[in-house]
């Protein structure tokens, strides 16, 4: 956990000044901060190979370091040979120590092993500060044995952050690291 920690200590110490610098806030708590990061991995596929669905609660609990809750269909859809309660995903939610190890992994170590990788979009938050990012591949975290993988799996990851503007949700992200792009594909990176 000496990542959590490395992180954590980054924000306290440069981003929070930084950011309220930036964005003159009169009180230390209307700064924003990150609140959780929720991971999904989609599986239609599921429905006709249910071992589809054990490598991958077993990847995302060795991505996330934390055991993730099986989703299921909530109704049955007979164009897609769905039935209702049939699992069709996997998710977990993390918050405190682990999600900040998780973005210092996330940013520094699977970010960079993307293929032909010229930064992440600023195009993808939601209009209230919150980030989504999506992964083609599970293979770019270290954790995941390349031999052991059945079929590749892509992810959604959200980042939940207390910022009340677009804005001030991607200063917080780049502050704290999260390589965003340019148009001409240059990474822009301030922090760690």
């Amino acid at each position: 956990m000496a990542t959590a920690a490395r992180l954590r200590e980054h924000y306290k110490k440069q981003v929070v000044p930084a950011l309220i610098k930036e964005f003159k806030y009169a009180n230390v708590m209307a700064v924003p901060k990150i609140e959780k990061v929720s991971i999904n991995i989609g599986l239609g596929e599921a429905t006709q190979n249910a071992k589809l669905m054990d490598g991958a609660v077993t990847e995302l609990t060795a991505i996330a370091g934390q055991k993730p809750v099986v989703t299921k269909a909530k109704k049955s859809i007979a164009a897609f040979k769905l039935r209702e309660n049939m699992p069709i995903g996997c998710m977990v939610t993390l918050r405190g120590d682990r999600m900040y190890e998780f973005l210092d992994r996330l940013m520094n170590v699977a970010l960079p092993r993307v293929r032909d990788f010229r930064g992440v979009s600023q195009k993808s938050f939601d209009g209230r500060g919150n980030y989504t990012l999506g992964v083609k591949d599970q293979l770019i975290f270290p954790e995941i044995d390349y031999n052991k993988v059945e079929k590749t799996k892509g992810m959604n990851i959200t980042i939940t952050t207390t910022a009340r503007t677009d804005a001030e949700g991607l200063a917080l992200l780049r502050m704290l690291g999260m390589p965003f792009g340019t148009r001409e594909g240059r990474i822009i990176q301030q922090g760690l």
